[in-house]
Order: structure tokens, then C-alpha cells, then sequence
């Protein structure tokens, strides 16, 4: 049975390379990474088929502090993401474990991010598993666009 995608699409007058180091980079990651409210630190990166992105992501902002706590959350949440294709600058591809959900088995989501240049703009496509129920689904869905907004806002102040 195959797995319902979500997609969401972003097109950036900017050049190649800058997006592709803003998401494969420490320096990169941690300045967009995570759902507004919350900060980012990168503690390994390992770019490469198989290679693991490790980083963890602490809520910052008095809303998502007291959302994590009313969760059963904590404030600081590890995670690991293992790329599985790696394809510079156009194609990423790499699974995270959700294992942070009270009272839900971990699994795999995979996601995957497309950089098509085209003229003077970059179309990013970001494509990603839906989570194991519909309110998972939105709340990752929220979350993608959260922090797609704070990548929008570092590369319209470059």
C-alpha cells in the first residue's frame, strides 16, 4: 500500500548553490531549520547517501514551549535524519524517525527535495510522507510551512 505524499512548492529568485547550502549546511540548517518558535542545532552532518544528519530542536517561544509541555514533550527534541540520495545541487532525499510522538510507535517519514532552476528563479518541490493520522499530518504539514517561512525570510535578506 503506498503511502500518501504531501507537497508543497516554493519558487525563490535566488541562485542554486545558495539554497542548496542553506539546507546542507551546519551554518546553513541552523539558520531556518524547525517550525517558528523554535532554534536548531546542528550536531553532525554527514552529506552523502547513508550519511546521517543529527540536530537538535529546542522550543524557544512561550507558545510552543507551553504546546510541548501540554503534549507531554520535551522542550529539546533530538533527531536524526539518514540521507538516502544525494544529488548536488538539485536532490535530496532522506528519512527521519518519527519517535517522538507519546503513545505512537516510531517510524520512518520519508521527504524529498527537488531545486529546479529555472531563468533567474529556483522552484524548490518538497515532498514528504503523511504521519499516522490525520491530525499528524496537519500538524507536519504546519510545521513544513512554519519553517519554510523562516527559509523564505534568510533568503530574502541575502
Amino acid at each position: 500500500m503506498s503511502k500518501e505524499r504531501i507537497t508543497i512548492e516554493r519558487t525563490y529568485k535566488a541562485n542554486i548553490t545558495d539554497l542548496w547550502e542553506l539546507w546542507t549546511t551546519k551554518a546553513g540548517l541552523e539558520s531556518w531549520w524547525g517550525p517558528d518558535g523554535f532554534s536548531t542545532e546542528v550536531l553532525e552532518i554527514d552529506l552523502r547517501p547513508g550519511g546521517i544528519l543529527r540536530y537538535e530542536m529546542t522550543a524557544v517561544a512561550e507558545g510552543m514551549v507551553e504546546f510541548m509541555k501540554g503534549a507531554g514533550m520535551p522542550l529539546t527534541v533530538p533527531a536524526e535524519v539518514k540521507y538516502t540520495e544525494v544529488t548536488a545541487p538539485n536532490h535530496l532525499a532522506y528519512v527521519h524517525l518519527a519517535d517522538f510522538i507519546p503513545g505512537v510507535d516510531p517510524y520512518d517519514v520519508a521527504t524529498q527535495v527537488d531545486f529546479l532552476s529555472e531563468d533567474d528563479v529556483v522552484r524548490m518541490v518538497l515532498t514528504f510522507d503523511a504521519m499516522h493520522d490525520e491530525t499528524w499530518t496537519q500538524r507536519a504539514t504546519m510545521g513544513h510551512e512554519s519553517q519554510l517561512a523562516k527559509l523564505d525570510a534568510v533568503l530574502a535578506s541575502r
